[in-house]
């Protein structure tokens, strides 16, 4: 018997009410429900500076890149809420990628993201609910080697959309959430079968 599915789940945003931070543990619930392990972080614990190649070059990379990576190569794949921020990812999601994508020696090429499964999910007040931010965050992860699910979800009007215990106010909506979680928690398990 394959162990369960250990996934990673994050959302590219620091902002303590985060709408995108709000999804990550309900489609979590839904990975855990599907027998997967979930571990969720705050990419506020992994602080980084702006990616600099000379500051790597002079002090390798520093320690919250290093953890992070390790945790993204120690689980098989990532639940991303990924907010949008003017019509791309955020600067901290991407900053995040390019440091633990940053290449090791005797460490095989983008080890923290080949082969890995990623569903992407956003929230955002506009009418989109953060769609045009989840291309770009697709195109770079795709690029990078991850296998990034074709469901998503998008939840727009985010100011109005949550309750105040951190559900979703349409119970089809918040449903839909739990179940790309256990979308990426069967897909993950299939392929480790």
């Amino acid at each position: 018997m394959s162990p369960p599915p250990r996934l990673l789940a994050f959302a590219g945003s620091t902002r303590t009410e985060s709408f995108n931070k709000k999804l990550v543990p309900i489609a979590a619930h839904g990975a855990r429900e599907a027998g997967a392990e979930v571990t969720v972080i705050d990419l506020r614990d992994f602080p980084l500076s702006l990616f600099d190649q000379d500051l790597e070059t002079a002090e390798g990379a520093p320690a919250n890149a290093t953890a992070l990576k390790r945790l993204m190569v120690e689980h098989d794949g990532f639940l991303i809420a990924a907010p949008e921020y003017n019509s791309s990812i955020t600067g901290v999601l991407k900053n995040a990628i390019d440091w633990v994508s940053r290449p090791v020696s005797n460490e095989p090429s983008l080890l923290a993201f080949k082969g890995k499964v990623v569903a992407l999910m956003s929230a955002s007040p506009g009418a989109l609910g953060g769609l045009r931010g989840l291309v770009h965050v697709r195109l770079i992860l795709g690029n990078l080697g991850s296998i990034v699910l074709p469901d998503q979800i998008a939840v727009s009007r985010a100011h109005e959309a949550f309750a105040p215990d951190g559900s979703l106010k349409d119970p089809k909506q918040h449903a839909n959430v739990e179940r790309l979680g256990r979308t990426l928690a069967a897909f993950v398990a299939k392929l480790k079968a």
